[in-house]
């Protein structure tokens, strides 16, 4: 039966044409059906590749349920964002992903742009080796009615707008009172999430191997509200008390308007993300090499 593959890109990206060219071939002469989402048609052509071996799933852009979409990899031609955009509608079905970065950070697209051909003759020759995350599953809910469910990869943001006063929440911990907190919002955060917003918020980096929540708080009006980390078992609770103007941010990408009184919840998803990484993948090389670690 031939195999297929998911192709999630950044469409923008000067890098993206090229990247499609050289890649792409692997998949086609070995018969892979390839599903894009919308928008990939221009640097499909742009690479001089035929239109017929490209369909297209409205359903990949557009954020809805991908589960009819059965494939045997996801390629993701992009930067992290595009990754945990991929992870959130592929990924958490249990298709595996192959990041090709073509931005500058990429802590998820570990693959650089140019060895988006070697990385994916690495995968066909089947040298790739799994490296599987947790995620996080989030709730928004507003006197006892869900208003919405969302799993995500890296965090859950709860923060003020702009110009609204400092937020006042409560936090709770597997039911047990974790104190009032005042700050300009909380982040909750995966082991993956950890070098993203909570990274700057001055919580602590975690091995994305751990099964552990990182809470951070932003911008606490008690400077001795530091951030803390939980056992991913422990499901965690938010009610927000008093704030002007307050959103529920995940994975940086999707947001809904909280209002007081709402309750997000937050624990650990059954779904799990599989990446897919060279042999010699070293956790805290790319640390190094990304956040320029013994640089003066």
């Amino acid at each position: 039966m031939p195999q297929r593959l998911i192709l999630v890109a950044k469409v923008k990206s000067p890098h993206l044409g090229s990247t499609l060219r050289d890649a792409l071939p692997l998949f086609l002469d070995r018969g892979w059906y390839v599903t894009g989402e919308p928008g990939l048609e221009e640097a499909w052509a742009l690479a001089g590749l035929d239109p017929g071996r490209l369909e297209i799933a409205p359903e990949l852009g557009a954020g809805l349920d991908t589960r009819a979409v059965q494939a045997d990899l996801c390629l993701v031609l992009g930067g992290d964002g595009t990754l945990l955009h991929a992870a959130r509608q592929v990924g958490r079905h249990g298709t595996p992903i192959l990041g090709i970065n073509l931005g500058s950070l990429g802590f998820l697209t570990a693959h650089p742009v140019s060895g988006a051909r070697e990385a994916v003759q690495a995968f066909l020759a089947g040298k790739l080796v799994l490296d599987v995350r947790s995620m996080l599953e989030a709730e928004l809910w507003r006197q006892g009615a869900l208003l919405a469910r969302q799993t995500v990869l890296n965090d859950a943001v709860l923060a003020k707008g702009a110009l609204a006063r400092i937020m006042d929440m409560r936090l709770k911990v597997d039911g047990q009172d974790a104190g009032p907190m005042k700050a300009d919002g909380l982040i909750v955060a995966t082991p993956t999430g950890s070098t993203a917003y909570a990274l700057s918020a001055g919580g602590p980096i975690l091995h994305p191997s751990l099964e552990a929540f990182v809470i951070a708080p932003i911008c606490p009006h008690t400077l001795t509200l530091r951030p803390s980390v939980v056992p991913a078992s422990r499901p965690i609770s938010i009610t927000l008390v008093d704030a002007e103007d307050a959103h529920l941010t995940l994975d940086g990408q999707v947001g809904y308007r909280v209002m007081p009184g709402d309750e997000v919840k937050l624990r650990q998803s059954e779904a799990r993300i599989t990446l897919l990484q060279q042999p010699n993948f070293d956790f805290f090389a790319l640390l190094q090499q990304k956040l320029h670690w013994g640089d003066r």
